[in-house]
């Protein structure tokens, strides 16, 4: 039910801006029953059937490729990150080494703009070759972000889910482990007008480049009531440490009235249609890699919080084990969110930019009534 509140002036608005409908969008729909689908394509098949690089395309060129379409799509992005200018290869590990990886990845974003020659160029073609860009060096920044140092491209086919498996992992994935990390990135790649989205149509409705407006987004993803929730819920977890004492866990936040990480969403209410399929991925890597407990301590939670509150999971709460058994330190678990949605979020610039209007809500005053000239 949305919340509206009522002003002493009689002015009726909604806070957060729940339930208020900003535009239209032909990318990603969530719908009544809570499905969520990409430009028609429901996310459990693509999930469960397609590597990342056919997301990115659907997203971005706006069709699922053929096999050759996924092939050029894989070049590009892996080209884009083999080709990351070397003064961003120096310049990040300048920074202060207790700095958040969201932190540094907003400044290599950021630099990014300054070498592509496309930057203020805002048509559709334009946006395109930037967005496939953006997405490509996602892996190559990890990598410099986490070790101070690159993982080169060697030009053997490697998929976007295996290069970002290296990048933060510093080694070669398994098969098993990069068709999870496709899931994964599938899940996050896009979600319709949620905050860091918004944000990034709200800087891209000024015409200002994409670059700007992707800095703009992970500025807003790294907040822990939005992407950096994921890294939470790993703490989470760990401080449950077993199923059996998930009840008392929840009964111990609940009353302290601590906000539990991996739980509710703005517009889910009966449940996140992408938990299924995460759930279903930690159990699997819970008996390949020997650790079900986390899986387990999950799937206690879930039954405590809706019992306690009444709230169903999000994906975060899975995603969170899932990215810890892949090898991921908690700490990048939301710039591996940020490679995902960098998909939709140039999507949106791209889908702004096509048909502009600048994005120029209003306020109610609620401040000092007018006052007399000193």
């Amino acid at each position: 039910m949305v919340s509206k509140v009522t002003t002493a002036a009689g002015v009726e608005y909604s806070p957060g801006l729940e339930g208020v409908v900003a535009g239209e969008t032909a990318i990603c729909e969530v719908t009544a029953a809570g499905t969520l689908v990409y430009r028609g394509y429901d996310i459990h098949r693509l999930a469960t059937t397609a590597p990342f690089e056919d997301v990115v395309a659907l997203l971005i060129e706006g069709e699922l490729p053929d096999t050759a379409g996924r092939e050029r799509v894989r070049q590009t992005l892996a080209e884009a990150g083999a080709g990351l200018p070397g003064a961003i290869r120096v310049a990040l590990p300048l920074m202060p080494p207790g700095a958040h990886p969201m932190d540094v990845l907003r400044t290599g974003v950021s630099m990014l703009a300054a070498f592509d020659p496309d930057l203020d160029d805002h048509t559709h073609a334009a946006n395109v070759r930037k967005a496939m860009r953006l997405v490509g060096y996602g892996p190559a920044l990890l990598a410099v972000i986490g070790r101070a140092g690159g993982v080169p491209w060697a030009g053997n086919g490697e998929s976007f889910a295996a290069r970002l498996l290296r990048a933060t992992t510093g080694a070669t994935p398994a098969e098993w482990a990069v068709r999870a990390m496709d899931v994964v990135l599938a899940l996050y790649a896009e979600h319709e007008f949620n905050a860091g989205t918004f944000a990034a149509r709200v800087t891209a409705s000024t015409m200002s480049d994409m670059y700007s407006a992707v800095v703009s987004a992970i500025g807003t993803l790294k907040g822990p009531l939005h992407g950096g929730a994921n890294e939470k819920a790993m703490d989470v977890l760990r401080e449950v440490g077993s199923a059996d004492k998930a009840d008392a866990w929840v009964s111990a936040a609940l009353a302290r009235k601590a906000k539990i990480m991996g739980f509710g969403h703005r517009i889910y209410r009966t449940g996140d249609s992408r938990v299924p399929i995460m759930r279903e991925v930690a159990r699997e890597l819970g008996a390949r890699t020997n650790q079900p407990q986390w899986a387990e301590i999950c799937e206690a939670l879930e039954a405590a919080v809706a019992r306690e509150k009444g709230l169903c999971a999000n994906v975060d709460l899975y995603a969170a084990p899932v990215l810890h058994m892949l090898g991921v330190p908690a700490t990048m678990n939301t710039p591996v969110f940020a490679c995902a949605r960098m998909a939709g979020w140039c999507a949106h610039v791209i889908e702004q930019h096509d048909g502009n209007r600048l994005i120029r809500p209003r306020s109610v005053y609620v401040g000092p009534v007018r006052q007399a000239r000193v």
